[in-house]
């Protein structure tokens, strides 16, 4: 079962797709069948976990690797490149290589596991801002995880210096809307501005390799 923890020995790779939700399940069962029959066999390969969004407009796979020179061989084969070819028919939003740079609290149970329900918010942002954002992350996160749902915040930052996402684990989203109308978690809202532009969805974990 894939993990998230600070400063582990992985790079963590996030590609989020754009898709019709009518093309939603589609994009799912291309990025199994591409996993399944060939990612998951190459050297360096940790883990792959398959998220699809409530709202049926994106679908992301959360992926780990052993080193970045691995992730690289696996983006050049070209024999993989063709075996995943059907992939080009869907607009990928964001790809970005990350390092997990915050994840509390330390007591939380971090696993990916089918059927999790997570909120992936996304700051773009300058390079020369890109730290000053973490340690606001950092400083903040605590607000956020006074909600009761909130199993735990796992700020991101992309190597390229102009991504930052925070992959929130959740214990259900119905009380989700508390934590963008309460007026306790306003800080939240604002300790971005300024400096990111940022925007969110929630999604559901629907495969994960290796398996639960």
């Amino acid at each position: 079962m894939p993990t998230i923890a600070k400063n582990n020995d992985v790079i963590t790779v996030i590609i989020i797709f754009a898709v019709e939700p009518e093309r939603q399940q589609e994009l799912v069962d291309t990025i199994v069948e591409f996993v399944e029959k060939g990612v998951k066999h190459q050297p360096g390969f940790v883990s792959s976990s398959i998220h699809k969004s409530i709202d049926g407009v994106r679908v992301m796979n959360y992926a780990q690797w052993k080193t970045q020179e691995d992730y690289q061989a696996f983006i050049n084969n070209s024999e993989l490149r063709q075996l995943g070819a059907k992939l080009s028919q869907f607009q990928i939003h964001e790809s970005h290589v990350y390092e997990v740079v915050v994840s509390l609290p330390d007591d939380a149970t971090r696993k990916i596991a089918k059927g999790g329900l997570i909120h992936l918010a996304e700051f773009k942002v300058k390079p020369e801002n890109q730290m000053r954002l973490v340690e606001l992350e950092r400083e903040y996160v605590k607000v956020g995880l006074q909600h009761p749902d909130l199993i735990s915040a796992n700020f991101h930052r992309s190597l390229d210096g102009v991504h930052n996402v925070n992959y929130g684990q959740w214990r259900t989203l119905d009380n989700f809307e508390v934590l963008v109308t309460d007026p306790k978690y306003k800080p939240l809202n604002e300790y971005w501005q300024g400096l990111a532009e940022n925007q969110f969805h929630l999604y559901e974990v629907v495969f994960t390799e290796p398996a639960d």
